[in-house]
């Protein structure tokens, strides 16, 4: 049974270092009981190539802007803007002009704070290891569309 709960910026855990990006744990699913959230901190110029997954995941831009291409369109999202893929949804993204901050909610299933864990173990920051950080997406339950 999940709880009432609350996380203030002084009680976030250490960020993790994807790809050179800051990742806040906020929620993980044993704490809601599904899903998962975290707060991304994105540099200019990154993001994760056209990848699926099977559980839904939800972005909503905090800060700056994202780039995100689905469905054969890419389509700009200023702050303020709500993205939603489903699951199994091949998509990607880029953060724009001066980086942007990131709510991503994941649903039920996800797997993706432990992939976020396993590239900060495993991959060093502005390693372009392709190989290695494609072993790690897939043992985390990410498939590379490319």
């Amino acid at each position: 049974m999940t709880k009432p709960f609350s996380i203030s910026p002084a009680e976030y855990a250490d960020a993790l270092n994807v790809m050179g990006d800051k990742i806040n744990v906020l929620a993980r699913r044993e704490t809601t009981g599904s899903y998962a959230i975290t707060l991304v901190q994105g540099h200019e110029g990154n993001g994760p190539p056209p990848h699926s997954h099977q559980w839904d995941e939800s972005f909503f831009v905090i800060r700056g802007e994202v780039e995100f291409t689905f469905e054969g369109k890419t389509k700009r999202a200023v702050t303020g803007t709500l993205v939603h893929f489903p699951a199994g949804t091949v998509h990607s993204f880029t953060f724009c002009k001066g980086g942007a901050d990131v709510l991503e909610i994941t649903g039920e299933g996800t797997q993706a704070i432990e992939m976020f864990s396993a590239l900060d173990r495993e991959i060093a920051a502005g390693s372009n290891d392709l190989a290695r950080t494609a072993e790690v997406l897939e043992q985390n339950g990410v498939k590379l569309a490319i």
